[in-house]
C-alpha cells in the first residue's frame, strides 16, 4: 500500500510533468522575454505558487524545460539511428542519418523553435540562457561529429575523424538553416532539404578525403 509521502511525491512530478509542458509550449510560441509565471499558469491549470516552488524562478523553468527537450532529443536521435547501414556510398549512409535526423526534428518542433528563439533573442547573452544554449550546440556538434565519422568509416578510422571535424559545424549550419526554412514556407519541409545536405557534405567529405591521400 503506498504511503501519503508516495503518494505526495508522485503528485509533485505530476504537476513538474504538467508544468514543464505548459512551458515548452508557451515559450516555443512567445520566446522566453514573452512568457511569463502567469501564463505559465494559466496554461497548466497550476497555481503560480506550485510553478515556483518547483522550480524557483522563471530562469529556473526555462533550465528545465531545455534540460528536458535536450535529454529527450537526443534520446530520440540514439533510438532513430540504431543500426546503420553498412554498405552503399558516402551519401547514402549520409543521408540515412540525415533522414533520421529530421524526423526527430519534426516530431520535437517546439524544443528546436525555443532554442532559435533563444538563440536570436536578448536573452542570449545571460549567463544562465548561454549556458544552456551552449550545451545544446555542444551536443548536437558531437552528434554530428559522430553521423558524419560514421558515414566515412570505409576511409579508416584517422581520416573519418578527420573529415568529421571539419565537417560538423557545416552540418549543424546546415540543419539550421533547413529548420527556419521549414518554418518560414510549409512546402520546404527540413525532410526535403536532406538530399541536398547529404550531397554536400558528402562531396565536401570526399574532396577533404582526396586531399589527406594525396598529402
Amino acid at each position: 500500500m503506498e504511503t501519503e509521502t508516495v503518494r505526495t511525491n508522485k503528485r509533485g512530478r505530476r504537476s513538474q510533468e504538467e508544468i514543464l509542458d505548459a512551458a515548452a509550449r508557451v515559450m516555443a510560441a512567445r520566446g522566453y522575454a514573452g512568457t511569463s509565471i502567469s501564463v505559465v499558469s494559466a496554461e497548466s491549470g497550476l497555481p503560480k505558487s506550485a510553478i515556483y516552488h518547483h522550480f524557483h524562478s522563471k530562469g529556473g523553468l526555462l533550465s528545465a524545460v531545455m534540460a528536458r527537450g535536450l535529454d529527450d532529443f537526443f534520446e530520440a536521435m540514439r533510438t532513430s539511428q540504431t543500426d546503420p547501414p553498412a554498405g552503399g556510398t558516402h551519401r547514402d549512409r549520409l543521408r540515412w542519418f540525415l533522414d533520421r535526423t529530421a524526423e526527430v526534428f519534426a516530431e520535437r518542433a517546439d524544443f528546436l523553435r525555443l532554442h532559435i528563439l533563444l538563440l536570436l533573442s536578448e536573452e542570449a547573452d545571460e549567463t544562465e540562457v548561454a549556458e544552456i544554449l551552449g550545451r545544446v550546440r555542444a551536443d548536437g556538434r558531437v552528434r554530428m561529429n559522430q553521423m558524419i565519422r560514421a558515414a566515412f568509416a570505409d576511409e579508416g578510422d584517422d581520416i573519418a575523424a578527420q573529415v568529421a571535424d571539419r565537417l560538423d559545424y557545416f552540418g549543424v549550419a546546415g540543419f539550421d538553416g533547413a529548420f527556419i526554412a521549414a518554418n518560414a514556407e510549409a512546402s520546404h519541409t527540413v525532410a526535403s532539404q536532406m538530399e541536398q545536405l547529404g550531397d554536400a557534405i558528402a562531396a565536401l567529405g570526399e574532396a577533404i578525403v582526396s586531399s589527406l591521400r594525396d598529402a
